[in-house]
């Protein structure tokens, strides 16, 4: 990926008009981290900025960094070093939470449902139940990693997460199951979130895309690892002296638990913290992060950037999208092997199979488009994206040919991608931490509600083609098209005004004078820097 050649104090080309003024107003150690004035200035939208010492936490270092330049092979030299140690560890956590997500759909061909007695809706439930716990503890675990150590408190759920799931195994009722997927929920509600803002801490705007698709499409992995381990159990299910979905649980849950215990003692809080990066290679990031105009992140509560999340348009978009386009992942990822195995006539082994080249689709599809997120806009691979899930809805749905609908079945899970391109707009357009992790909380709890919703379209009687369940899918997906549209439109019509209004260029003038403003913790509309990624 290409780099900037970047010094220190060094502005990007939308700097460059106001780059020699000389700074009048410096963040010290003695002023960071306090609530004292420092500077105000109007912003774009024409309200008065009061930028105090409550700031990023990468100001820390950007105020000690002296002289010092960097160069495309530096930049080459750490892009690699943080790949290295934080990518790998990353992906695979996102392998078995994928995994463990979809293991009642693997559970529900190897005797699950007959274990607990499940008739109607009941299974339908236990898919709901995990993402009533997501949606109910959204807000509370997005402010446990804003407020205290972000890799410990992950590592925390994770490692909680794994034991939850082992327990799956020990339940002796239905009401038990319903419960522990609840708790699952709450404990899984801080990993997307947490993911997000590792991504934002290490990672330019330009890169970020490209690299959530990598640790996002690991969910594909996680569904070839869950298919072929549940088909393994499945197919030997009389030589274990337990039920074989018990050991699925089991198993998984203990991998769950062993890469919890790696992400804590592995992963630092952030990256003044990387124990494998030296002082100077510390310094470097900050350095390659600043044209993004955050950093770190901030430790406390802003009351004016939580009313600015609630009153910004591109979150109740980002909300109405989550919402309509996870109605078909709820409905999928709990009854995908139950399509298989009932409307496609494989048998419950077969279809545990069946299933694995959805997880192929996912993790090479969703790497080859957003190969190409690199040099085209993000949404706009989005929108490419969403109308092949819709296309292969609509095979899924009314096709006649057993094979036309099984391919529509397989390739429609390309539409991951819409969700990737979600996360790294949250991570690059959303500017000033208490609203990134706000507008995180939003975006997924509209995630949540269309996955609780997803399962309840697969009606009982409609079994075994669930037509109600198939149609749902693709009016979400239509849905959806239209309001990827719309935030195209949102940031662009933003992007222009900001190029084109002398308040900008005057606020411009006026936060120039700032030194180290990039961590200064603004949002994105307060900062007249701040540009909008389509």
């Amino acid at each position: 990926m290409s780099s900037s050649d970047i010094e220190k104090g060094e502005l990007d080309d939308k700097d460059a008009n106001v780059s020699k003024i000389e700074p009048v107003n410096s963040f010290t150690r003695d002023n960071i981290g306090k609530k004292n004035l420092i500077t105000t200035f109007t912003s774009p939208t024409g309200r008065v900025i009061s930028v105090t010492g409550d700031v990023d936490e990468a100001m820390k270092i950007a105020i000690d960094i002296d002289d010092i330049t960097y160069n495309k092979t530096q930049d080459k030299k750490l892009f690699r070093k943080i790949n290295l140690y934080l990518l790998p560890l990353i992906c695979i956590l996102y392998s078995c939470q994928f995994m463990d997500k979809v293991s009642t759909s693997y559970a529900a061909v190897m005797g699950f449902r007959d274990a607990f007695n499940m008739v109607g809706d009941m299974y339908s439930w236990c898919g709901t139940a995990f993402y009533l716990g997501y949606l109910f503890f959204e807000f509370p675990a997005n402010t446990l990693i804003q407020r205290f150590p972000l890799a410990k408190v992950t590592a925390a759920f994770i490692m909680l997460w794994g034991m939850i799931l082992c327990l799956h195994s020990a339940c002796k009722s239905y009401a038990a199951i319903i419960v522990l997927r609840v708790i699952l929920g709450i404990l899984e509600s801080a990993v997307t979130p947490a993911m997000v803002i590792i991504t934002g801490q290490w990672y330019r705007k330009e890169e970020q895309m490209f690299i959530t698709s990598i640790w996002f499409s690991f969910n594909g992995l996680g569904t070839i690892m869950g298919g072929a381990i549940a088909y393994g159990l499945a197919s030997r299910s009389e030589s274990y002296s337990i039920a074989s979905w018990k050991i699925l649980f089991i198993v998984t849950g203990l991998m769950t638990l062993f890469v919890g215990v790696c992400f804590l003692f592995h992963v630092p809080d952030d990256p003044s913290k990387a124990w494998f990066l030296t002082d100077q290679e510390k310094k470097l990031i900050v350095l390659r992060i600043k044209n993004n105009q955050q950093g770190f992140g901030n430790k406390h509560f802003k009351l004016n950037q939580f009313k600015e999340a609630l009153t910004d348009v591109q979150t109740w978009l980002f909300f109405a999208f989550a919402l309509a386009s996870n109605i078909p992942n709820g409905s999928l990822t709990n009854f995908g092997s139950i399509l298989l195995n009932t409307d496609f006539g494989y048998s419950s082994e077969d279809s545990l199979l069946m299933n694995m080249p959805c997880g192929a689709v996912e993790l090479v599809g969703c790497m080859a488009l957003a190969y190409f997120s690199q040099k085209h806009s993000r949404l706009l691979i989005s929108l490419i994206s969403m109308i092949i899930a819709l296309i292969c809805a609509c095979l899924l749905s009314f096709a006649g040919s057993k094979t036309a609908r099984l391919v529509g079945y397989y390739v429609q899970f390309v539409y991951p991608v819409t969700m990737i391109c979600s996360l790294s707009c949250f991570s690059s357009n959303t500017a000033g931490h208490t609203k990134k992790i706000t507008t995180n909380a939003i975006y997924l709890i509209g995630y949540c509600v269309g996955n609780l919703i997803g399962p309840q379209t697969f009606i009982a009687k409609q079994a075994p083609s669930y037509t109600g369940g198939k149609i749902s899918i693709v009016v979400c997906d239509c849905i959806s098209l239209i309001i990827i549209c719309l935030n195209y439109f949102v940031y662009w019509n933003r992007n222009r005004v900001r190029n084109k209004n002398k308040e900008v260029d005057e606020a411009q003038t006026s936060v120039a004078h700032l030194e180290n403003y990039q961590f200064a913790d603004m949002t994105d509309k307060e900062n007249p820097y701040f540009r909008y990624c389509l």
